[in-house]
């Protein structure tokens, strides 16, 4: 008997519990069909403004590769027309000061040799360089990339600068020579004269 009186007590205990009268018998759920199809369109129309976007990434990436593959043909573009303009300067001062250099009558005949061949010396290796810049250009037979060709003629660049820059030197150094001749020789005078 003790298990009936303790089944009794445990139904009584359920039925004070839930006897609170807020007893509510839940039925179905009931779902709302338009909002299911706002959520679905809305899905739908995201999904295609997602796939517009990854078109207009592409395009940018595409375009962003292309100013890239410009911007270094422009700054290949820039290097060779400032490796002409050096070029042209060097041969207009070879031209030019050479010819004044040589026809001063303060420098000797072999003088005007040495002077001749280093001047011609530093022409040869410019035009080799103009050369060599072209076959880089225009063949493709060193296969290399628009950095690697710029690599190579911003060494160019650097190289006639140089040349220029020594060409002065030696303009400088000639013009100084003369004009030191020229002044001794006019000391010389002055002093048999006395």
């Amino acid at each position: 008997m003790n298990r009936k009186k303790f089944k009794i007590l445990i139904i009584a205990l359920g039925f004070t519990f839930f006897s609170s009268g807020h007893i509510v018998a839940q039925g179905m759920p009931v779902y709302d069909n338009t909002n299911f199809l706002a959520l679905g369109q809305s899905l739908i129309e995201s999904a295609k403004q997602t796939s517009e976007l990854l078109k207009t990434a592409r395009f940018l990436k595409e375009q962003k590769e292309r100013i890239e593959k410009v911007n270094a043909v422009i700054k290949q573009l820039r290097t060779v027309r400032e490796i002409v303009e050096n070029n042209q300067s060097l041969y207009e001062t070879v031209r030019s000061d050479l010819r004044e250099i040589i026809s001063s009558p303060y420098i000797s005949p072999e003088e005007m040799d040495r002077i001749s061949d280093s001047f011609n010396s530093l022409m040869e290796n410019a035009l080799e360089d103009l050369d060599f810049m072209q076959q880089l250009l225009t063949s493709d037979m060193l296969n290399m990339d628009d950095a690697q060709r710029l690599e190579v003629l911003e060494s160019q660049r650097m190289r006639s600068r140089e040349v220029i820059r020594e060409i002065g030197l030696k303009k400088q150094r000639y013009e100084i020579l003369i004009e030191f001749r020229r002044i001794k020789e006019k000391i010389n005078r002055r002093q048999a004269q006395y």
